[in-house]
């Protein structure tokens, strides 16, 4: 993302189609579109299972405008899902022009207190060494069709980046680790989807 934290992300099915193709060429002059990646995904059981028609490759874009996003791919026509995760408030920041390498989405299974932020906090802070940035966020689905079995948790998710040079394994096993950390403090936390950036296209 760059420097400060970003409003939220945005994930377009594939990637290589007339779609997001569209969008791309659309966002890449986007004053509210600030960077644009191909990414691969990975979605945990319990993630696949809410969303069967998931992509495995996006097109992966931090943004400071919902609204904008929103309108830019309603004027677009796919059959597939596309994800819109805003941000709400921030965990963890880290100004930083290091390379991107994976972005991460988590759910909890209980509602935030400050207590819970402040565990989160705890643990992010400790964990900074690949942390660049981590927020509480919300996702919202376009086209928002409902959905025979509703995903329970979409106000209570945990966005992270982490910039690495390092191998995508190595940053899901770092992920797992923090995860666990996080566990360890009494809040329940799994794993909706990660990101893994394989290209910059913005």
């Amino acid at each position: 993302m760059g420097y400060g934290l970003a409003e939220g992300y945005v994930c377009v099915p594939d990637g290589h189609n007339k779609a997001s193709d569209a969008l791309q060429s659309l966002w890449k002059n986007s004053l509210y579109i600030q960077n644009m990646y191909f990414a691969t995904s990975t979605f945990s059981s319990e993630g696949s299972s809410y969303f069967p028609d998931h992509s495995n490759h996006y097109l992966l874009a931090s943004f400071s405008d919902t609204e904008s996003v929103r309108k830019d791919l309603a004027g677009t026509t796919s059959e597939y899902t596309s994800f819109i995760f805003p941000t709400k408030e921030s965990l963890f920041e880290r100004p930083s022009m290091a390379k991107l390498n994976y972005v991460s989405v988590y759910f909890i299974k209980q509602s935030y207190n400050n207590e819970n932020v402040k565990d989160l906090e705890d643990v992010f802070l400790r964990r900074r060494d690949r942390l660049r940035t981590a927020a509480l966020a919300d996702m919202q689905l376009v086209p928002d069709l409902p959905l025979k079995f509703p995903f329970p948790y979409s106000k209570d998710l945990i966005m992270i980046e982490l910039e690495s040079e390092k191998s995508h394994q190595s940053d899901q096993r770092y992920c797992e680790k923090t995860r666990r950390e996080v566990i360890k403090k009494g809040i329940d936390i799994n794993n909706l989807v990660s990101f893994s950036i394989l290209s910059e296209l913005k």
